[in-house]
């Protein structure tokens, strides 16, 4: 789960970490307010949405010459005009693609006079399952872009489970930021207090891009991004009270509801597969045949047949979709438990687009059967590959 800058940057400051004053609003008046209780008489006014590049972004409906989602203001009735221009608009960035994001949300904040600026940010490592913390010098510049020009200028430090946050992985940081006296002992404390956050709200990812130097020797958070273990909400309800659902894609908070793993993608042909591993095979299969899936969702191993139902209801409801492609290995789900699942959705929909499913495991052929009996124009296949080839067959030819 993410959420927004200034929702971070509050649970930031509660482990202590340096942040600028700054106050969110939902409306006009209340970004006037929030600069109002700030000491000025430099401001900065910031779109909050769930994507990077925003003050690089540009809002669709006010033309290509106009201000990103991040400005600088003046005065506070220059806030007032850069609120009353972003607040409902479309702001389109590098991470959102074409379509943008509406801007419901601004966070007002008081403007900061920087003499250097960093990157630090904690994730965890897949591959050595720790906490990776990595900083670097180029702080506001795309991390991946440094990684691949100048990779010699990021400093990674993974820290032992069992161990804990220590001493020297402070240092570590420090030195990564080539920080000196007092900083170095801004940056250390500042290194604890990020992984203290990190570990107590069972993040995922924490930047901070960019971490500045002020030019009175300050270290402050001037953006930051914080996403969670989803797994993990139910010990943070605080937490999970932050997320905008305005930001997600309405077919994925519905599939969150019933417990599905669903992820639109860009593609025509839509996936309902058990397990995840098996849903990026059947993903690369179509691909391998000319087409591509609209979507990644994995039912799980105990599905029943209203989770089912559900799934194939999500599916459907992409506009995109031409075609569907189930492909269930029934180990702890039962095939039979699908297709009935899937003859409930059919006929509950009104499937109009080509169906194939494969089906494999516990319960095969009373699955098979209830598929037969159906009376839908369900297309059997007898393995993946030749599931993948029916398929994409059925959306060339009912195009």
């Amino acid at each position: 789960m993410n959420i927004h800058e200034y929702q971070a940057k509050e649970l930031l400051a509660k482990f202590g970490v340096g942040i600028p004053a700054g106050h969110a609003a939902l409306t006009i008046d209340e970004a006037v307010a929030g600069a109002n209780e700030l000491p000025g008489p430099l401001y900065v006014v910031k779109a909050q949405i769930h994507a990077g590049g925003r003050g690089k972004g540009k809002f669709r409906e006010l033309g290509p010459d106009a201000k990103g989602g991040v400005r600088l203001a003046k005065s506070v009735e220059e806030v007032e005009a850069s609120a009353r221009e972003m607040l409902g608009n479309t702001l389109v960035t590098v991470q959102t693609g074409e379509a943008g994001k509406q801007v419901n949300r601004l966070y007002i904040t008081d403007g900061v006079d920087i003499a250097k600026e960093y990157y630090l940010s904690m994730l965890v490592d897949r591959g050595t399952g720790r906490v990776a913390i990595i900083a670097s010098t180029e702080g506001g510049m795309d991390i991946e872009q440094v990684a691949h020009d100048t990779p010699e200028k990021i400093t990674t430090i993974t820290i032992d489970p069992a161990q804990g946050f220590q001493p020297h992985h402070a240092r570590s940081v420090a030195f990564g930021l080539k920080l000196s006296g007092d900083l170095n002992k801004q940056a250390q404390k500042l290194a604890r207090q990020l992984y203290n956050a990190f570990i107590a709200l069972d993040c995922s990812m924490l930047e901070i891009n960019p971490l500045v130097e002020t030019v009175d020797g300050n270290l402050l958070v001037l953006d930051t991004k914080m996403s969670f273990d989803s797994n993990a909400l139910f010990r943070h309800p605080d937490v999970e009270a932050l997320r905008d659902e305005t930001e997600e894609d309405p077919a994925e908070v519905e599939a969150s509801k019933h417990d599905l793993a669903y992820i639109k993608l860009d593609g025509n042909i839509g996936c309902m597969v058990n397990g995840a591993g098996l849903a990026m095979a059947t993903m690369d299969i179509i691909k391998l045949n000319g087409a591509f899936p609209a979507n990644f969702l994995d039912v799980g191993g105990g599905a029943t047949k209203e989770k089912v139902t559900e799934a194939f209801k999500i599916i459907l409801s992409d506009p995109a979709v031409e075609g569907i492609l189930v492909n269930i290995f029934g180990g702890i789900m039962k095939c039979d438990v699908i297709a009935e699942g899937i003859v409930a959705a059919a006929k509950d929909v009104n499937l109009s687009v080509p169906l194939v499913v494969r089906l494999e495991g516990t319960n095969v052929e009373q699955g098979k059967a209830i598929l037969d009996g159906s009376g839908l124009a369900i297309v059997a296949a007898s393995d993946l590959g030749d599931a993948a080839r029916k398929i994409v067959a059925e959306v060339k030819q009912a195009a």
